[in-house]
């Protein structure tokens, strides 16, 4: 008799599939993260407190990141674009005067070739000027980028610079062949080069000037918004900071009365770390903040302002040429003379006429006696320079300007004296330094405008060169100290969830 076998038991339900364990596990823990059960276990706790660490650290190099960044913006901007746009412009707006000062100066001294510099010398610095006049353009035009309005202001300096050359040829080549002695001009010359200083007056130095200002604009609006943005970003990067160091030392303090021990080592390396990525990034704003200050206000402004002065200064000296030169426009070229003479040092003449004779008197009387401790005396591109200098070597450098300035002014009070006396030799020959040290001292009066807008470009490329130097790596310094905080935070809170059986 056999033994009938026993069959295994029905199931009543279908076996559960392979991987669905898992799934509920997923779900469950899902539904216990919504409802925050995890956070009545010591391990969700550590784990909750970690990533609100993680996000707290990423904040704070976050915010660190875009302040450095604004703060390396406003550097280029200042340093390497519009701020060098400037200096082009205004060495442009400087050798077009130039130009037309020394073809002043050949058309005066006619056939009589050896007065004042000589005719060739005269020639010579009038081929550096439009040399240079030539390279500043095209510096301008590069530098103006994708600014339509500034490339067609600079292509129509460029054309009308061409048509001024075609001009001051013809007037030189009928001055040749007049052979006329020094002041006496025939009418055809007279009647070109008014054409050329009329196009060079009316239409190339105010559209070369504009570029300057539109350029200085930009710099400025640049300066102002970067700076700001670097100023606020310390207090943004302090409260990032404040926020990260509150989690942290919270986050140590609960371990430390959970687990019953005193310190983390790299929980605490974690908030020594982010204390010195604070302290490092306010500082180097600070820093960045100052440089900004320190390119714009004792460089970019005074060597703006120098090389205005410099230029209106060359206008004005061949303004002088043009009055002994050209007699049917001496009354123009008079006051063309003191109104450029007024933008450079003005006086408040205080009830007297205003006038080239009130002026003499009053404005060399501010120049002689500049202290650096009076700083509201006079007005002017002078006066600007005045009020922002430092005490020391540049305020120095200035008294020396205002002293070579006041005994340029002399000079021409001089050589109009002669003039209006009926003595137009006399005055011929002391504008162009026959018996006189007229051209000297006027040389002497731009070397020594040269020198101090040489003090302030020094100035400028040293707080340029600070300011890229610092910023220096700042590119990958944020991240990679937040990476290196981040896993400080993780080394420390590993050995405690460790603990549990589970990280």
């Amino acid at each position: 008799m056999t033994t009938p076998t026993r069959q295994p038991a029905v199931p009543t339900t279908a076996p559960a599939r392979r991987g669905g364990r898992p799934l509920e596990r997923r779900r469950g823990r899902l539904v216990t993260l919504v409802r925050g059960r995890w956070l009545k276990t010591v391990p969700g706790r550590i784990r909750g407190w970690t990533v609100l660490a993680l996000l707290a650290v990423a904040v704070l190099a976050l915010t660190l990141a875009f302040s450095v960044r604004d703060a390396r913006q406003g550097v280029q901007t200042i340093g390497h674009d519009a701020g060098p746009q400037v200096v082009a412009t205004g060495n442009l707006y400087f050798a077009l005067s130039d130009m037309d000062a020394q073809v002043a100066d050949i058309l005066l001294i006619g056939r009589d070739t050896s007065l004042g510099i000589g005719r060739d010398e005269s020639m010579r610095r009038y081929e550096q000027a439009r040399s240079a006049a030539g390279g500043a353009a095209v510096q301008a035009a590069q530098l103006a980028g994708k600014d339509q309005d500034r490339r067609q202001t600079v292509q129509e300096v460029i054309d009308g610079l061409g048509q001024y050359q075609r001009l001051v040829g013809k007037a030189l080549t009928l001055n040749e062949q007049a052979q006329h002695a020094p002041g006496e001009l025939p009418q055809p010359v007279v009647d070109t080069y008014r054409q050329a200083s009329d196009l060079m007056k009316l239409e190339l130095l105010p559209k070369a000037y504009n570029l300057t200002l539109d350029s200085g604009a930009t710099v400025r609006q640049s300066y102002q918004e970067k700076r700001t943005s670097v100023l606020d970003g310390r207090y943004w990067v302090l409260a990032a900071g404040l926020v990260a160091l509150l989690v942290l030392v919270g986050g140590q303090l609960a371990m430390a009365r959970e687990f019953r021990r005193l310190l983390n080592p790299g929980l605490a390396l974690a908030t020594v770390a982010t204390v010195a990525l604070v302290a490092v990034g306010v500082g180097l704003l600070n820093a960045q903040a100052g440089h900004l200050l320190r390119a714009k206000r004792d460089g970019f402004d005074s060597v703006l302002t120098m090389s205005r002065a410099r230029a209106i200064s060359h206008s004005a000296f061949a303004d002088e040429s043009r009055y002994l030169l050209d007699p049917g426009r001496a009354d123009t070229y008079e006051q063309n003379y003191l109104d450029k003479v007024s933008a450079i040092l003005w006086v408040d003449p205080a009830g007297k006429p205003a006038n080239l004779k009130t002026y003499y008197d009053l404005a060399g009387n501010a120049a002689m006696t500049y202290r650096p401790d009076n700083r509201s005396a006079f007005l002017g591109l002078l006066g600007d320079e005045a009020r922002q200098v430092r005490k020391g070597t540049e305020s120095n450098a200035l008294a020396r300007v205002l002293r070579a300035y006041a005994t340029v002014l002399n000079n021409d009070k001089t050589m109009r004296q002669f003039a209006q006396s009926g003595n137009r030799n006399a005055a011929i020959g002391f504008r162009m330094g026959l018996g006189s040290s007229s051209i000297r001292d006027f040389d002497a009066y731009d070397e020594a405008l040269r020198s101090l807008s040489g003090t302030h470009s020094a100035a400028f490329d040293r707080a340029i060169r600070d300011a890229d130097g610092g910023l220096s790596g700042w590119k990958v310094v944020p991240p990679a100290a937040a990476v290196v905080i981040a896993a400080l935070v993780l080394v420390g809170v590993r050995p405690r969830l460790a603990e549990f059986g589970r990280i």
